[in-house]
């Protein structure tokens, strides 16, 4: 089959502004870091209530407070986990979000008893679904991000966890995807998943492996601590797996094959971070537990 070359150019073009936007948040400071995924958080619900609304028609009649109020409620949280070096006008972020979360908790059901004909638990269940899957994944990213503490050293080199174990986690998760790619186009042939048929054991477990022996290399070369590396390229690998079959079966069940269209030829907010949704709440509790 010959290559569309239009189709190509659109999505090169469009990947090369992806990756230049995230490295430019991940990169520049801890404020446009919180911008940009406070940008891929709004972005990540409205396409999973579209969703939601596929799936059971009846929940696109949600009243439009609760349809916004939820994602502010859930941004609160991630407004709460920023840490108190993120500032406006003298208040730092957690206050402000402690503050609209407390609001929220109180509004959300109080208008949603008097001015809708009958509280519909599932609604809310769908609402609050989405509210861990999403905004809790998100303010848990946050959080890594505020931490100061040096976590890895070398050459002469010291590094904030804060800003290095949110790289190796994405960085884990394009290695993971890759070479998953590149190994199940090669060797691939059995099947992993029915709900994703293209996906194949062989690539799976060859783009863990790869993507585990890759990040533990460049820590080893950078005189990083190699374990932890490994096992957050594990966990991004694994956990990251598990939230792209996710993500595969909630667009099956909405009988759609993207997520959204905001990038031409790559499909949705969910279709790019639903590894990253199921990989962060992992990778948050080894960082508490193990690392800091």
């Amino acid at each position: 089959m010959a290559m569309n070359w239009k189709v190509f150019q659109t999505r090169a073009l469009t990947a090369l502004v992806f990756v230049a936007v995230m490295l430019l948040g991940l990169l520049l400071d801890r404020w446009s870091f919180f911008i940009l995924f406070s940008i891929i958080h709004f972005g990540c619900w409205i396409e999973y209530q579209q969703l939601a609304g596929r799936i059971d028609p009846s929940y696109k009649t949600i009243s439009d407070f609760h349809r916004y109020g939820i994602m502010i409620a859930g941004w609160s949280l991630m407004l709460y986990a920023a840490g108190d070096e993120l500032r406006i006008a003298g208040i730092a972020l957690p206050s402000i979000g402690l503050a609209l979360g407390l609001i929220f908790a109180f509004a959300l059901p109080v208008i949603e008893i008097l001015f809708s004909r009958q509280v519909n638990l599932k609604h809310i269940g769908y609402s609050a679904l989405g509210f861990l899957y999403i905004s809790l994944s998100w303010a848990m990213m946050v959080n890594i991000r505020s931490l100061n503490e040096v976590w890895m050293s070398g050459r002469g080199w010291h590094y904030q966890a804060g800003f290095l174990i949110p790289l190796v986690i994405i960085f884990s998760i394009w290695i993971n995807d890759t070479m998953a790619y590149i190994t199940g186009s090669l060797i691939g042939k059995t099947p992993f998943s029915k709900i994703s048929p293209k996906k194949t054991i062989e690539g799976t477990a060859g783009g863990a492996i790869l993507c585990i022996a890759t990040m533990g290399l460049l820590a080893y070369f950078l005189q990083l601590k190699v374990m932890q590396t490994a096992v957050i390229a594990a966990i991004a690998a694994i956990a990251g797996t598990a939230g792209d079959l996710l993500e595969s079966k909630l667009k099956r069940m909405a009988g759609v094959k993207d997520s959204g269209h905001f990038m031409p030829g790559h499909g949705g907010f969910l279709d790019r971070f639903d590894s990253l949704l199921l990989a962060t709440p992992v990778v948050w509790l080894y960082t508490m537990l193990i690392i800091i």
